[in-house]
């Protein structure tokens, strides 16, 4: 059976590879090119670019595993994220890519900042990078996380050679090609994983040895009479807490910086339609995944340690070993997708941001493409040693870091409110994002802009 998906894997390596090599010969001779990708990707790659380095293992692994244990009641963070996602295209996506380009063409996040409040530009850059580069570095572990589960559970291998080797080959195409190569592999990932996460549940109740939609149901419901509702025993403050991760979108910058990418302000609205498209597909697949994948275990007595892993082990029990191959493909699809973007926004912040600033203002575009690099390589090793622990969990990893950055660059607030231990109560996004949306508004009423926002003619 390992022959099988180690070929389907080793073709999947060698195109990811071969993007790298592509994107190096085609756009890494200046920093807007390897930060930016020249800000010409067109509407689908942007849209599957960034749907792909949002969702990360976590679709296939943590969302799967949280609905495998619960019930339908977790599927609140999906819908969340699905209205949190398209109110990020609407509202965030063609003023960022007209107003980023109009300020001084910013490449980075806390260039932006800089560019629009002057007065506070260096302190502004520089707090900005350094939430980047440490919530990233927890972002990027729970990637790892779930690359040393793969090859733990499908292989019987090291946990800790699984980490290093998804580390491996991203940090090749990374360092090599830059930004166009990162949203070219996240653009193939994201076909895979979708159809991955379409073919799975299908599979799952049409096997012999599976259930039908009408006898997995009566199932789960022999499992816990509530275990297909999507409200009982949920209070107040846990729907929120879960419907609230919706609220993280405004402040992921390796989502966002594809809205600084795409072509032009005028594909903003067909890149947001492919783009939902795809999301809506992808987060029923994978609830799907979870609620039937539960039905199966019961069914066939399957002793599930890792709820996590249940994609994993049912991708290795009801297919064929090239199929098998593909499918632990969409899982490494998922997670290198979004390990590539957080390590390129990272090194571009490190260098735009941090690098340049302070110790080479008048650093050469080679130059700084040279510490890009260099900066991909020191954040992956940063998320080496934080996912070195094998009983790291990829939802409690992500949901730390995608609420201090979900928090609209108010993660002081976020800090506080896990340090106090209320984040069981309330979701520490929610204060965090309060807290950060009053400071927004304030300052926009009490400072100038450089001109109005242009919609699109």
């Amino acid at each position: 059976m390992q022959i099988g998906v180690w070929i389907s894997l080793a073709l999947y390596f060698v195109l990811m590879l071969a993007i790298g090599v592509y994107a190096w010969r085609k756009s890494t001779s200046s920093s807007e090119e390897y930060m930016l990708g020249g800000r010409n990707l067109p509407p689908a790659v942007a849209a599957l670019s960034a749907g792909a380095s949002d969702m990360s293992g976590w679709l296939l692994l943590g969302l799967p595993g949280a609905l495998f244990v619960s019930g339908l009641t977790q599927s609140w963070i999906g819908i969340g994220l699905f209205v949190g996602a398209f109110v990020n295209w609407i509202v965030v996506a063609p003023r960022l890519r007209e107003q980023t380009e109009r300020y001084d063409n910013a490449l980075t996040i806390p260039g932006f900042l800089a560019n629009r409040f002057p007065s506070h530009a260096t302190l502004l850059r520089m707090v900005s990078a350094v939430i980047i580069v440490v919530f990233f570095a927890v972002y990027t572990a729970s990637g790892l996380v779930g690359g040393g589960k793969l090859f733990a559970s499908a292989f019987g291998g090291s946990y800790m050679t699984g980490v290093i080797l998804t580390l491996g080959v991203v940090l090749v195409y990374t360092v090599i090609g830059g930004f166009l190569a990162v949203s070219l592999t996240d653009f193939v990932q994201g076909c895979i994983m979708m159809l991955a996460l379409v073919i799975m549940p299908i599979v799952i109740l049409t096997t012999g040895q599976g259930d039908g939609v009408d006898a997995a149901a009566s199932r789960l419901t022999d499992i816990d009479p509530n275990f297909l509702s999507m409200t009982n025993g949920l209070t107040f403050a846990g729907w929120l807490s879960a419907v609230a991760w919706g609220l993280g979108y405004f402040g992921q910058p390796h989502i966002i910086v594809r809205f600084m990418a795409v072509r032009s302000v005028a594909d903003v609205p067909k890149a947001r339609n492919i783009g939902m498209g795809w999301m809506a597909i992808s987060l029923i697949g994978a609830i799907s995944v979870g609620i039937f994948g539960r039905a199966y275990a019961q069914r066939n007595g399957l002793d599930v340690q890792d709820p996590e892993t249940i994609f994993i082990i049912l991708s290795n029990l009801l297919f064929h070993p090239l199929v098998t191959g593909f499918l632990y493909a969409a899982l490494l699809a998922a997670i290198m997708s979004t390990v590539s973007s957080q390590l390129l926004v990272s090194s571009s912040s490190l260098t735009e941001d941090f690098y340049k600033i302070v110790f080479n203002k008048d650093a050469s575009d080679r130059t700084l493409v040279n510490v890009g690099r260099l900066a991909v390589l020191a954040v992956g090793i940063a998320a080496i040693i934080i996912a070195s622990n094998p009983d790291s969990k990829v939802l409690g990893l992500v949901s730390n870091a995608w609420a201090g950055f979900g928090a609209a660059f108010g993660p002081l607030t976020v800090i506080v409110w896990i340090s106090l231990g209320w984040g069981s109560f309330l979701y520490e996004i929610i204060p965090g994002f309060i807290a950060a949306f009053i400071a927004i508004v304030v300052v926009s009423l009490a400072s100038e802009d450089r001109g109005e926002f242009r919609p699109i003619e």
